[in-house]
């Protein structure tokens, strides 16, 4: 084996075996250093292992068990005790190394229990045996040969705790999710670290964009797939590899947003439908997913009215709208503080069907279908109301939005199904 990583922190179990503890002190040159010993062996650590330690460690201190037979006894010290300390020493999740080679099988458990949150790296020392794999390391301790064997159990544990973070992505809690990963990659053997931090990259980059984030997300989730396609080729899991098309397909998306140099973007409306839909579906906040399809539905407008009117909705002029619209616009349309024409959502779609814009004219077909609708998002609660909307009064509100916009529905961007 080579050099050892550097160690901030250190538990170790000793209950008899002075020589083997002193090896594992030295050895590792721990920066902070916790004993986990049974009361009757503090004279033993005094007399026969300090002494011997070649770099004290900054601060050091110990967990006494009232019992080191008795599992529940060792748990209940290690765990009113531990965390405490950790925190006190400012020892981060990953940061800490279990030594169990002097511990009774109820301390073993303990630490197994009170510690593996924490910990990244799992020692034992134990006796030369000529069986021994080539995993073991023989090393000489006391003039006797031992074996030295070390592991990070998170490497195996992270498999069951990656599913729990896809669950959350799936139910769309992104920064939970990120977070879980982060404490992952920060627990995981080196080989490993990469992977789940594009994990937490590629989560963080789905947050951003549920917030509209799109330049920030379109960044993340660019690092991340150049991670992840490395990991699927590397011995990713083998669920990994569907999950690339999807995200270089939403990648290529956000770029339309973030290349598009235009005033009025119409891939934000399709990605406000997509959002109102995700409200919905994924976390059943039916007053956030109103006030976004709505807001979808305005950005439909804006867009064909900018596009083939060159009309801004914030700014227009009323010369530019069909004759029998101009002087509602000056009357009812004028911001007094600043001295612009705005057009609200009615008004939009009537300045579109007035100039002949299909779409306009498909609005007012579904008129009589959507002023119910929209006066009862505008009795929600966050509309202007106090009654809460009902489901499928969205529902019927999105499916009239989409019949109106002539959108296909696969083509609105899909957030991917982390299965890994």
């Amino acid at each position: 084996m080579g050099i050892d990583s550097s160690t901030k922190a250190l538990l170790i179990a000793v209950t008899d075996d002075a020589a083997a503890a002193v090896y594992s002190i030295n050895r590792l040159k721990p920066e902070l250093l916790c004993f986990f010993v049974p009361e009757s062996v503090k004279t033993l650590i005094e007399t026969a292992v300090q002494p011997h330690i070649v770099q004290m460690p900054r601060l050091w201190d110990w967990v006494v068990t009232t019992d080191a037979s008795k599992l529940m006894s060792s748990y209940q010290a290690l765990a009113r005790s531990l965390p405490d300390l950790l925190q006190t020493w400012d020892v981060k999740s990953g940061e800490l190394v279990m030594d169990l080679s002097g511990a009774t099988s109820a301390m073993t458990g303990a630490m197994a229990l009170a510690a593996t949150p924490y910990c990244s790296r799992v020692i034992t020392i134990s006796s030369c045996a000529s069986d021994a794999s080539t995993d073991e390391e023989r090393i000489a301790v006391d003039g006797q040969e031992r074996l030295w064997n070390q592991g990070n159990p998170w490497d195996e544990a992270a498999v069951s705790a990656r599913r729990d973070g896809c669950d959350l992505f799936n139910r769309g809690a992104f920064m939970p999710s990120a977070m879980l990963f982060r404490q992952l990659e920060t627990r995981v053997s080196g080989g490993h670290k990469p992977f789940y931090r594009a994990l937490a990259d590629l989560t963080e980059g789905y947050g951003l964009w549920e917030r509209f984030q799109h330049r920030s997300a379109w960044d993340k989730l660019k690092t991340s797939l150049k991670a992840l396609e490395m990991a699927s080729i590397w011995g990713g899991p083998p669920a990994l590899k569907g999950l690339l098309p999807a995200v270089k397909q939403n990648i290529g998306f956000l770029e339309k947003i973030i290349l598009d140099p235009g005033e009025v973007k119409e891939a934000v409306a399709y990605d406000l439908l997509a959002h109102a839909k995700r409200r919905a579906d994924a976390d059943h906040h039916i007053e956030a997913a109103v006030i976004s399809v709505l807001r979808a539905l305005e950005a439909l407008a804006q867009h064909h009215l900018w596009k083939h009117h060159r009309i801004k909705s914030w700014d227009v002029q009323p010369e530019q709208l069909p004759q029998a619209l101009q002087e509602s616009c000056r009357i009812c349309c004028l911001d007094d503080v600043d001295g612009k024409y705005r057009l609200p959502l009615l008004s939009q779609f009537r300045v579109l069907a007035g100039l002949g814009d299909i779409m306009g004219q498909a609005y007012l077909a579904q008129w009589a279908k959507m002023k119910p609708l929209l006066d009862a998002a505008n009795h929600a609660v966050l509309g202007h109301g106090f009654e809460p909307i009902k489901p499928e009064r969205f529902h019927q509100l999105y499916e009239i939005i989409v019949k109106i916009a002539a959108i296909n529905d696969g083509s609105l961007p899909k957030f991917p199904v982390l299965a890994l």
